[in-house]
């Protein structure tokens, strides 16, 4: 059976808009070029139409993937999040121990997580260290670079 993805509401609504714009858009533009590729003549020296099928085939490929997350989704509500531990939905400040420095992360699931826009996998290696810790809690991160230490600042919705 296939991994159940965790989604926000948001979440939700920016996969279900990313696959619409892959199957609308993107599909079209694709099929342009492919057009004027084939216009060039001899396919066996085509750089264009091997880069026009090469990134049909990555479209498709993520078209596939956002159609099963989406056919086996378990929708979070966050609403519900608790405030005094951390789970998926949660919205945690935790302060890095070594370099005194704070940071504030939604943890949300796998399928929209982003890092760079304060969102941490469940599944990340500091994302799965977080859950289940409380407000106060020291926790120890493995990374690359050594072990991880943060606080646990504050936990809301």
């Amino acid at each position: 059976m296939p991994k159940e993805i965790l989604l926000t509401k948001e979440g939700l609504e920016e996969l279900k808009e990313e696959l619409h714009h892959l199957k609308t858009t993107k599909r079209e533009e694709i099929k342009e070029k492919i057009q004027v590729a084939l216009g060039y003549g001899d396919l066996s020296e085509n750089s264009e139409y091997d880069e026009a099928k090469s990134e049909q085939g990555k479209i498709e490929s993520r078209i596939n993937d956002l159609e099963a997350m989406l056919q086996n989704f378990k929708l979070i509500d966050e609403t519900e999040a608790s405030t005094d531990v951390v789970g998926v939905g949660s919205k945690v400040k935790i302060r890095d121990m070594e370099l005194k420095e704070d940071m504030e992360y939604s943890i949300v699931g796998f399928a929209q997580a982003d890092p760079d826009k304060g969102k941490l996998s469940d599944e990340s290696p500091i994302g799965k260290a977080l859950l289940g810790h409380k407000k106060g809690d020291k926790v120890q991160v493995e990374a690359p670079v050594g072990t991880i230490t943060f606080k646990i600042i504050s936990i809301s919705k």
